[in-house]
C-alpha cells in the first residue's frame, strides 16, 4: 500500500508539474490586460475580451483548414506507405525484410533537423514552396515509428490466415486488403491519430516550407509576435487552438496507448 501511495503521489505531482502551466494559461486568458500579471492565478474579474480580440484579429478558421489538411494528408500518406512496407517485411522475412525494418528504425533514431536542409531544396527545386505538397510529402522520412508499429502488430496475426487465402486463390494484395486490413484497423485507427496529433503540433517545418500558407502553430507564433506586451489575445487564441486537438485526444488516448503497449509486447 505505501509503495502504491508514493506511486500516486508521483503521479499527481508529475500531472500538477506537466498541466500547471496549461491551466495557468487558459486562466489568465479570462483575465483583462490590467490583472494580466497579477499574482492570484484566478481571474477576479472574468472577461471574454481576450476571445473577441482573438476571433477579430486572429485568422483561426483558416489556420484550422490549412492545419487540418496538412495533418490528415501526412497522416494518409505515412500509411499508404507504412501499411505494404510492414506487411512485405513479416510476409517475406529476409535479408531485403531486414534492411527495410532496420531503415525504419534509423529514421526514428536520427534527428528531425538533420533532414531539414536536404527537404527544403527538394521542395525549392520542385517549385513546392507554400502548396500542400511542400509540407506533405517531405514528412514520409517519418513513417518510420508508423512502419515499427505496424510491423509488430503484422507479426502477431497467424500466418495460417494468408496461407488460407492463397489456398483459395487470394493474391498477396488481396490477402492484405480483405484479411489483415480488418484485422489490423484499430492499429491503423491508433497510429494514424498519433501521426495527426504529431503533426499538427509540427512548427519547424511549415515554417520552412509554406510561410505563406500557414498553420495553427506558425500562426500563433507571428499573432504573438504582433500582438507585444498585451499577451491575453495569445492566451485565448491559443486556449482556441488547443481545444480540436484535446477533443481528438480525449477520444483517442486509450487507443494510442494500447498501441504501444501492444507493440511492446508482442
Amino acid at each position: 500500500m505505501g509503495r502504491r501511495a508514493a506511486w500516486h503521489a508521483a503521479l499527481i505531482a508529475a500531472s500538477v508539474v506537466l498541466l500547471g502551466p496549461v491551466v495557468l494559461a487558459v486562466l489568465a486568458s479570462f483575465k483583462t490586460p490590467s490583472s494580466l500579471f497579477e499574482a492570484n492565478p484566478l481571474p477576479v474579474h472574468p472577461t471574454l475580451g481576450n476571445y473577441t480580440a482573438a476571433v477579430a484579429r486572429f485568422p483561426l478558421g483558416r489556420l484550422l483548414v490549412n492545419t487540418a489538411v496538412t495533418s490528415a494528408g501526412v497522416m494518409l500518406a505515412q500509411l499508404v506507405v507504412a501499411v505494404p512496407a510492414a506487411y512485405g517485411v513479416v510476409r517475406f522475412s529476409g535479408r531485403a525484410g531486414r534492411l527495410v525494418l532496420a531503415a525504419g528504425s534509423l529514421s526514428v533514431v536520427v534527428p528531425v533537423q538533420a533532414y531539414l536542409v536536404p527537404q527544403f531544396l527538394m521542395v525549392s527545386e520542385l517549385g513546392w514552396q507554400n502548396t500542400f505538397a511542400g509540407m506533405i510529402v517531405p514528412q514520409l522520412s517519418g513513417a518510420g515509428i508508423a512502419l515499427l508499429l505496424l510491423h509488430q502488430h503484422l507479426r502477431a496475426i497467424p500466418p495460417s490466415l494468408g496461407e488460407a487465402a492463397a489456398l483459395d486463390g487470394a493474391s498477396s494484395l488481396q490477402t492484405l486488403w480483405y484479411v489483415v486490413l480488418p484485422l489490423l484497423r484499430p492499429t491503423l485507427v491508433a497510429v494514424g491519430i498519433l501521426v495527426f496529433i504529431t503533426t499538427w503540433n509540427e512548427y519547424l517545418w511549415p515554417l520552412l516550407s509554406a510561410p505563406g500558407l500557414g498553420t495553427v502553430q506558425t500562426g500563433l507564433a507571428l499573432f504573438g509576435n504582433t500582438e507585444g506586451a498585451n499577451p491575453g489575445p495569445l492566451l485565448a487564441a491559443a486556449t482556441l487552438a488547443t481545444l480540436p486537438v484535446l477533443a481528438g485526444y480525449v477520444v483517442a488516448a486509450r487507443r494510442v496507448t494500447n498501441a504501444f503497449m501492444h507493440a511492446g509486447l508482442h
